[in-house]
């Protein structure tokens, strides 16, 4: 791939671009020709048309002939994951019972890369425009959760998350500035939560707080979005934020019995 960075020894390349062909289908492209995948990957038609069969030849994509698509089995990489990582099944009822309580849909997340990922969901409506599920991606630094969890990383990691994500005006109220940016998860760190307020969406709210692991490491966030038009800023504070940090101190209680004791 051009511009690729230096990797050491141990790499393998080839299966870094098989996970980039598989990268290249999302929702907006379930299906791809050939030429569109070679294109996305930054790969020859000839080295696409080898990672495109292999995968098929193993199951994890569809053809007709002309185009791709992935197939159900690719689920089996991502519930690997899941199924070794107890922290969603735990969460998962604690997440049902603050949807219960606040009449609003809330989400546990984790930290990958720049990106948050959403690990176990309980949804109340459908509330912004891209449909939201387990396995969703955005970038960290507009979304609640993804502020509250760099807020308590440690200060390289934050000067790097912060650096490479060049935070960028995805509506006219996103935090487009890196010393703005800092500022604010200062502020974060302080207060213990974090509130966004239209800045991955418009007419979207989202306050988030931390979730901590047994040494006091924070590992997750759990979220509550609401429409904007519904909810002020002051109403998310005074009436939604209590529950949140309810509902958080009793899944980091779940997370400490689960914990293997040495």
């Amino acid at each position: 791939m051009s511009g690729a960075p230096e990797r050491e020894p141990h790499f393998v390349r080839s299966f870094e671009r098989g996970l980039a062909v598989i990268r290249a289908f999302d929702a907006d492209h379930p299906e791809l020709t050939l030429s569109e995948v070679a294109r996305a990957c930054d790969l020859t038609r000839a080295a696409a048309r080898r990672f495109l069969l292999t995968l098929a030849d193993l199951g994890y994509v569809h053809t007709n002939g002309r185009t791709f698509r992935l197939s159900p089995r690719v689920l089996e990489l991502g519930y690997a994951y899941l199924s070794s990582f107890s922290l969603p099944q735990i969460a998962q009822p604690h997440l049902e019972r603050l949807v219960a309580e606040v009449h609003e849909s809330s989400s546990l997340c984790v930290l990958d890369g720049d990106d948050v990922v959403y690990v176990a969901r309980v949804p109340v409506s459908r509330i912004m425009t891209a449909s939201i599920t387990v396995g969703t991606r955005f970038p960290a630094y507009a979304t609640s959760v993804g502020r509250v969890m760099i807020a308590h990383l440690p200060e390289d990691r934050i000067e790097e998350i912060v650096r490479r994500s060049r935070p960028a005006a995805l509506t006219g109220r996103t935090i487009a500035s890196s010393e703005l940016l800092r500022a604010e998860l200062d502020v974060i760190r302080d207060q213990g939560y974090a509130i966004v307020d239209q800045e991955l969406e418009p007419g979207l709210r989202s306050v988030a707080a931390p979730v901590r692991d047994g040494a006091g490491v924070v590992v997750a966030a759990v979220n509550i979005p609401v429409h904007a038009s519904r909810n002020s800023i002051e109403s998310v504070r005074e009436d939604l934020l209590p529950h949140l940090l309810a509902t958080v101190a009793r899944i980091e209680k779940d997370l400490r019995v689960a914990a293997p004791r040495s």
